[in-house]
C-alpha cells in the first residue's frame, strides 16, 4: 500500500531525532547535564535565563519534547493506515522507546548523572534513531516494490554478518558513552575502533563483490562504508582535539558532537544494510553452491 506522506513524515521524524542526538551530545560535551535540575517541571522559569549550560540542557529537553510529540503522531498514523501487523508493532515500539528515553534522561538528572543510566540513555538514543530510520525505510516506495532475491555464496554468511555488525556498532557506541561519562578509560573504545570498522569493511566488500548491481544492497553497503570512513576520521580528530581541549575547547566540543552524531548514522546505516540483507539475500542451496564453485574454479 502506497503511503507517500507517511514516508515523508517518518523521514522528518528521523531527521529530528538526529538533531536530538546532536543536542544530547552537546550537553555531554559541554558538561551541562545538571544545569537545569528541576526535571520534569516546566521551562517557564528557565527560558529567560537560557545562557551557557542552561541553554544546552533546556534546548535538549525542548527538542526531546518535540520528538516525543512527533513520535506519538507517527505511531498513531502507522496504526491507522498501515495494514502490516509487524509495522504497527514497530510504531508502538518507537513510542515506547521515546518514553523510556525520556525517563532515563530524567533519572540521569535527578540521580546526578550516574554512569550506568547515562550510558543507557546515550545508547537508547542511538537505537531510537535507528528505529526511526528503519520506519522510514519500511514506508518508502522502494520497499513497496518488493525484494530482489539473491543467493549468498560467501563465507561467513552475509545473513550472519547482518546481525553481528549492528550489535558491534552498538557496543562501540556504548564504549564511547562510557568514556564520555567517565565510567572507564579510552582504551576499550580505541580497541573497538580497530575491530568494528574491519567488520564493516568485510560486510561492505562482500556485498559489493557479490551483488555489484543490486538496487538495494549496493547503495546500502556503499553508504555504510562511506559513513564509517568519516566516523574513523572524526574519531581521530576528536581525540586530538580532546588532548588540546584546554587551548581549544570549542574544537573539542564540535568534534565530539560530530563524532557522536556520525556514530548514530553508522548504527542506522548498519541497521539499514542488515534489513536489506535479511530481506534480499538467501542462503545458497547445496546444488547452487556446487554449481557456483564449478563456474568460478
Amino acid at each position: 500500500m502506497q503511503t507517500p506522506w507517511l514516508h515523508r513524515y517518518a523521514t522528518l521524524v528521523a531527521v529530528c531525532t538526529l538533531f536530538l542526538v546532536i543536542a544530547g551530545a552537546s550537553v555531554t560535551s559541554k558538561e551541562a547535564g545538571l544545569s537545569v535540575p528541576d526535571w520534569p517541571l516546566s521551562y517557564g522559569q528557565v527560558i529567560p535565563q537560557m545562557t551557557g549550560g542552561v541553554l544546552f540542557e533546556t534546548g535538549h529537553r525542548m527538542i526531546a519534547t518535540a520528538v516525543g510529540t512527533l513520535t506519538i503522531i507517527l505511531a498513531i498514523w502507522i496504526a491507522r493506515v498501515d495494514k502490516r501487523r509487524w509495522m504497527r508493532r514497530l510504531g508502538w515500539l518507537a513510542l515506547g522507546g521515546v518514553v523510556a528515553q525520556g525517563l532515563l534522561g530524567g533519572a540521569t538528572v535527578l540521580l546526578l548523572q550516574p554512569a550506568p543510566i547515562s550510558i543507557a540513555h546515550a545508547c537508547l538514543a542511538q537505537l531510537f534513531f535507528s528505529v526511526t530510520v528503519a520506519i522510514a525505510v519500511f514506508t518508502s516506495p522502494n520497499w513497496q516494490q518488493g525484494p530482489e532475491p539473491v543467493e549468498d555464496y560467501g563465507w561467513p554468511s552475509l545473513r550472519s554478518l547482518a546481525i553481528l555488525t549492528p550489535l558491534l556498532v552498538l557496543v562501540q557506541i556504548g564504549l564511547g558513552a562510557g568514556f564520555r561519562h567517565r565510567a572507564f578509560g579510552l582504551l576499550p573504545h580505541v580497541i573497538g575502533a580497530m575491530i568494528v570498522p574491519l567488520v564493516i569493511l568485510l560486510v561492505g566488500m562482500f556485498v559489493q563483490h557479490q551483488f555489484p548491481k543490486h538496487r538495494a544492497l549496493r547503495p546500502a553497503a556503499t553508504g555504510l562504508l562511506a559513513i564509517t570512513m568519516m566516523q574513523v576520521f572524526l574519531g581521530i580528530v576528536a581525540y586530538v582535539a580532546r588532548i588540546n581541549a584546554a587551548e581549544y575547547p570549542l574544537a573539542m566540543v564540535l568534534t565530539t558532537v560530530a563524532h557522536v552524531a556520525t556514530g548514530g548514522l553508522t548504527l542506522a546505516a548498519s541497521v539499514v544494510l542488515a534489513i536489506q540483507i535479511r530481506r534480499n539475500v538467501r542462503a545458497a542451496t547445496s546444488e547452487t553452491a556446487e554449481t557456483h564453485q564449478v563456474v568460478t574454479s
